[in-house]
């Protein structure tokens, strides 16, 4: 029998265990929420290391940017000075990257641009480091290197770049230009020395793309006198301030005039007439030419309808170039220029290089048959420069062959000289195609051209290019050339 004094022992000793347990519970619950604290810290930590790699790296590329790059050469430039040392950045544009873009989608630029990140990456030391600086501009800071061993990684990355990127659908072949700058100087700072480098890459570009050319100081005006032209030249399309003349094409069997090729003219009040050289590869490069070549199409077709109206039937040459061919609009711009002019379709004549067909082959066969689909005729400008392959030419349904004026220069010079052109004039006749000989300047090479089969030509000896005025009024005379010759 358990007494009273027992009993509140035990309930002592029950309320006791009771406080125990509590307290137990209390402890781990803390215990628990100490752990929580600790979880929430490192999530915290981990997001916050997350946004700093988001603010100074490149979401496409995970390159350094901009803002992370120009520091690392602020602290190099630093070093630099306070141990002797020297470093050089290298600016790498690559070259034509809108085509891709215009042609392929940006989702197919995109994936090319990580994996030209992933190839420079592949070229360089642990210790440089590569930054994406926007669009298809890349930037690398090459520390402890002389100005040889920056050439030296020039050159490797336009290897590396050079090779053919796999993409959806197929391959794409790309350039990059690229320019050098070194710490010569003391007084640089950080973005001096990233301008230097953007200098000399421009210059590159403008000596053929593809190529490294190392900073110097005389390059500055250049660049000066570069970005003057391309704001003048962005005006002077805004404006329509730019005129279109004509080279006639004759037919070598009758000394007529059967067409006439476009070819765009700027006319600047402080110069004159500006040459197509200097200012067409700017164009290009800029992706003002696809304008350019809207505004010829549309005025040359307008002022052919007219002729056409008056003097018969001529058909109009009309230069295509990369930018525009790829675009998956180009077929649209071209019947909008027909529709608007009233142009019939078989009266114009688009011409394409061999180099802008193969820079993407499948695309471009697909935009030749879209614009075949309209009625145009389509010609190979400068055949014979560049792949000159059958087996393309079999796919491309075009029309005539242009012979690039390399091959009409020796045609009169005997069987040697002339093996060029007669081979292109015996093909063209195989697969059923017109001839157009460029660059004729003296009688001798129309005789050994017609002589050869060769239907139609162009060139200094028939006439310059013109204005349309001057053009109309040979037209309306139609009589044949002067100092032609036809053979015995």
């Amino acid at each position: 029998m358990v007494t009273g004094c027992a009993l509140l022992f035990l309930l002592v000793l029950v309320r006791m265990a009771d406080l125990v347990r509590e307290n137990e519970a209390t402890v781990r619950e803390l215990r628990g929420t100490e752990g929580v604290l600790r979880a929430s810290l490192s999530e915290r930590d981990t997001l916050a290391a997350q946004l700093e790699h988001l603010a100074f790296h490149d979401s496409l590329t995970d390159l350094a940017n901009r803002a992370l790059f120009n520091d690392r050469v602020r602290h190099a430039l630093a070093r630099a000075r306070r141990d002797g040392g020297s470093l050089a950045v290298l600016f790498v544009d690559l070259d034509d990257f809108k085509v891709v873009n215009d042609s392929l989608g940006h989702g197919a630029g995109d994936r090319l641009l990580r994996e030209v990140g992933a190839r420079l990456r592949g070229c360089l030391r642990e210790h440089d480091t590569v930054g994406r600086l926007g669009g298809d501009e890349f930037a690398i800071l090459a520390e402890d290197t002389d100005l040889d061993t920056a050439r030296m990684l020039a050159q490797r990355v336009l290897t590396a770049l050079g090779a053919p990127f796999p993409l959806v659908g197929g391959q794409v072949t790309i350039r990059a230009s690229i320019g050098i700058a070194s710490d010569d100087q003391l007084d640089l700072d950080e973005a001096q020395l990233l301008r230097n480098a953007d200098i000399a890459m421009y210059v590159a570009k403008s000596r053929g793309k593809g190529i490294y050319e190392v900073f110097q100081g005389s390059m500055l005006r250049s660049v000066r006198d570069r970005h003057d032209v391309h704001a003048a030249l962005e005006g002077a399309i805004e404006r329509r301030e730019l005129v279109v003349h004509y080279q006639p094409i004759v037919d070598l069997h009758t000394g007529r005039v059967a067409g006439a090729e476009a070819l765009v003219r700027w006319p600047r009040p402080d110069r004159g007439l500006v040459p197509p050289v200097e200012f067409i590869p700017l164009a290009e490069e800029t992706g003002l030419v696809v304008e350019l070549d809207r505004f010829v199409l549309r005025q040359a077709c307008r002022q052919m309808a007219g002729w056409n109206a008056d003097a018969g039937p001529l058909l109009l040459h009309v230069n295509l170039s990369a930018h525009h061919l790829l675009r998956s609009d180009l077929a649209a711009s071209v019947a909008a220029a027909l529709g608007d002019s009233g142009l019939p379709p078989d009266c114009l004549a688009l011409e394409i290089t061999e180099s802008v067909l193969m820079h993407d082959l499948e695309l471009a066969i697909v935009r030749l048959h879209e614009l075949k689909a309209l009625g145009v005729h389509l010609a190979i400008d400068d055949f014979g420069t560049g792949y000159s392959s059958l087996a393309y030419l079999r796919r491309f349904p075009i029309d005539a062959l242009k012979i690039d004026k390399t091959f009409v220069d020796g045609v009169a010079g005997g069987p040697e000289e002339s093996a060029v052109a007669r081979a292109i004039v015996a093909l063209a006749g195989t697969l059923h195609l017109d001839t157009v000989a460029e660059g004729v300047e003296h009688p001798e090479q129309a005789a050994a051209l017609t002589e050869l089969g060769c239907h139609l030509a162009q060139g200094f000896h028939f006439s310059r290019p013109v204005p349309a005025a001057d053009l109309a009024a040979r037209l309306a005379d139609q009589q044949p050339m002067a100092g032609l010759r036809h053979p015995a």
